[in-house]
């Protein structure tokens, strides 16, 4: 039997995360590719939050010297197309990070607007962005494309300041999700849910319906 439909590993990160940490709410994975990686709608399906996920390997263990191992947790690269920021239909984009050696995981949840914004504030022109996240132990988050290797090191040291380059305020900010989960979070491995009679009852989280 083939499958109807396959996840990237991005997709599986995010939704299992979303799974695991917010009770009440639903997750869909659309049957084709429109845009939108995940769809996330309130326990009544009468709002939503349409999701675009863009995953990255760790670039922190193999390509970065060893001056900035300790001070920073995870580095991604992305090679973003303008015109695709532009007209995303997604209410917002994930993007994210795997550490490696601390086996870490971080989101920056950001609108797409914002993100070109501030993508173009800093790499000005082209159609192809090159994007380098970096995540640092202190939980701050930088665009660091581009910079010199003195700003770079500011970074590592806490030091550095750029409020285009900040991107702090989307790392792990899933208030758009905990909007729609309300006052209840996920705090189990379970998702508690109602049947049609009323009946309480745990359904598998998302990773078990992958290994079916």
């Amino acid at each position: 039997m083939r499958p109807l439909f396959t996840i990237h590993a991005g997709e599986f990160v995010v939704g299992d995360y979303i799974e695991r940490k917010f009770r009440r709410v639903n997750l869909w994975v659309p049957s084709r590719d429109t845009g939108t990686d995940l769809l996330v709608t309130d326990s009544k399906n009468e709002r939503a939050v349409s999701l675009q996920v863009k995953f990255s390997r760790d670039f922190l263990a193999t390509h970065m010297p060893s001056i900035f191992q300790k001070p920073l947790r995870a580095c991604g690269w992305w090679s973003l197309n303008r015109d695709k920021i532009a007209k995303s239909k997604a209410d917002y984009w994930v993007f994210v990070l795997v550490g490696f050696e601390r086996r870490s995981t971080d989101f920056v949840i950001i609108k797409p607007s914002e993100l070109l914004t501030r993508l173009t504030a800093i790499h000005k022109k082209g159609k192809t962005i090159q994007s380098y996240l970096w995540v640092t132990e202190k939980n701050r988050c930088w665009e660091s494309r581009g910079l010199k290797r003195q700003e770079q090191l500011a970074i590592a040291q806490g030091q550095y300041a750029n409020s285009e380059r900040d991107l702090t305020a989307y790392l792990n900010n899933w208030a758009p999700i905990q909007a729609l989960n309300g006052k209840y979070r996920m705090t189990s491995n379970k998702r508690v849910e109602w049947d049609s009679l009323g009946r309480r009852f745990a359904s598998p989280p998302l990773a078990a319906h992958a290994r079916r």
